[in-house]
């Protein structure tokens, strides 16, 4: 049985919507989750959701309840706790595996697979912060210990690929995705073909629950109909239809 969507959805531009334990935040590209280290007064997610943020108090890197954090350059869902016990329930679940997060990127690499599960440990690169590297044997150079990290990627359309985590390593979708032979349109650091960076996280799935599906900004087209005369797409464990742009749990 699929675990029950969220009951409230909202028009707010932050706010999506929320359950008893959760609330769903929406994160533009380009605006970071927590200060800058280089600007802390400077504009984040956290700035705009603090004034309606649960009171904690909250650890240290979870400030207003914020449960993950995304990439800068990544957009989509962010899951914040309404209270600490929430919040601890949600660090459990995430370092138990038990969430299911579904992205949505673009990448030009040309590859003859649908689907691949690219499991090898992820460490950080021996030279460079802004990097991580995938571990191709045990000779790979890295830094530090080498991560568990586990990503299924399967292909959506042209250059359009759904990328599922269970895990949240730094850059872990980009990095596998690479190692795959599918680098992120517009991610130079990886290898990434000339473009826009197109990142974006769309749904989670928890055991006994499910956020709302947060539609990406890239064109999408599905192929089984859809009662508004479109074209339904299977993606985050549910289909979504880009046409009228509803949404169905599996």
């Amino acid at each position: 049985m699929s675990p029950p969507l969220a009951r409230s959805v909202t028009g707010d531009a932050l706010v999506i919507g929320g359950d008893e334990g959760r609330v769903w935040l929406r994160k533009p590209a380009g605006l970071p989750v927590f200060p800058p280290h280089a600007d802390p007064d400077g504009d984040c997610v956290l700035r705009r959701w603090a004034p309606r943020a649960g009171p904690g108090p909250w650890p240290t890197g979870f400030e207003g309840g914020i449960a993950h954090r995304l990439d800068n350059a990544t957009s989509g869902l962010l899951v914040a706790a309404r209270t600490p016990a929430d919040l601890e329930a949600l660090r459990a679940a995430f370092r138990g595996g038990r969430l299911r997060k579904f992205y949505v990127l673009r990448s030009s690499g040309d590859v003859a697979f649908g689907e691949r599960v690219v499991d090898a440990p992820i460490a950080h690169h021996p030279r460079r912060k802004d990097r991580m590297v995938v571990q191709r044997g045990p000779r790979t150079g890295h830094r530090g210990k080498w991560y568990l990290a586990w990503t299924r990627l399967r292909r959506l359309g042209p250059a359009t690929w759904e990328a599922e985590i269970r895990t949240g390593v730094m850059h872990q979708i980009r990095a596998h995705a690479a190692a795959a032979g599918l680098p992120l349109d517009g991610d130079a650091i990886y290898g990434g073909a000339p473009g826009p960076f197109a990142l974006h996280h769309a749904r989670i799935v928890g055991p006994d629950w499910a956020s709302p599906f947060v539609p990406p900004p890239v064109p999408l087209r599905g192929d089984a109909p859809c009662a508004c005369g479109g074209r339904r797409l299977a993606i985050a464990a549910g289909e979504f239809c880009p046409d009228c742009g509803t949404f169905s749990a599996a």
